[in-house]
């Protein structure tokens, strides 16, 4: 089992969240993002995913610094690393590992008193892309939220819970394979919502990227999170 970071709410828990990183790995970002929603009543389980693929919370956090340096000897440096751990994070082998360490946290969760199977995904870049992945992978999971998040098409449309997946337009890439992911989620009969922010690009929701980053439509997008997971784990899972 991965390293796990482990947020807890106040009281009793509202329901569960897997929280999955971007590809910098577990960094103070995500843990904030994880804090953030056991402030709303949730426990909340973020596990380490990166780390076997040498994309430590240390060097994820390195990487993510220097993404946005003004110092290009700095964001040069730091390539053949991210090309290095970008290569082992994206093998087909590590996908079917990390599907199945996030189908651990599921079991881990269902022992959880006060949970009763109220488990939702929520993923951001690589975890966004996992959060589809896992919701097709495992019935257990009730509510999932890939933040620009990549979907297989070839999966997806045996996910059986609903969906809120949340995406800039001007993120090129996703939003070229876009209506491939909403033909699969439709053709499976999901139940499942696009949000898509005019004018927003990748990362719009990383208040650590200051390139990316985008107040209004971050804003509104936890708001609109927090209200589909309220609604999505209202109730006991078979009540």
């Amino acid at each position: 089992m991965s390293d796990i970071y482990r947020a807890e709410p106040s009281g009793s828990p509202r329901g569960a969240i897997i929280l999955i990183q971007e590809i910098w790995g577990l960094v103070d970002h995500i843990r904030d993002i994880a804090d953030r929603f056991a402030a709303q009543g949730y426990l909340v389980l973020a596990p380490d995913l990166l780390s076997t693929a040498g994309i430590t919370p240390e060097v994820g956090q390195r990487l993510a610094d220097a993404r946005t340096s003004d110092d290009p000897e700095v964001r040069n440096a730091e390539q053949p690393i991210l090309r290095e751990a970008f290569t082992a994070a994206f093998s087909p082998e590590f996908a079917t590992d990390a599907v199945a360490t996030l189908k651990t946290v599921v079991d881990q969760l269902e022992n959880e008193p006060g949970i009763d199977g109220r488990i939702a995904v929520v993923g951001f870049c690589f975890g966004g892309t996992y959060s589809f992945a896992l919701a097709a992978a495992d019935p257990r999971i009730k509510a999932a939220v890939p933040f620009y998040g990549s979907g297989d098409p070839a999966t997806i449309g045996g996910i059986t819970c609903p969906v809120l997946a949340f995406y800039g337009d001007d993120d090129r890439g996703l939003i070229a394979r876009l209506p491939d992911v909403v033909a699969a989620l439709d053709a499976g009969g999901v139940t499942a919502t696009i949000q898509r922010y005019p004018g927003a690009g990748h990362a719009f929701f990383n208040d650590t990227n200051p390139i990316a980053y985008r107040p209004a439509d971050a804003a509104d997008a936890w708001q609109r999170t927090l209200a589909f997971l309220d609604a999505s784990l209202a109730q006991p899972a078979g009540v």
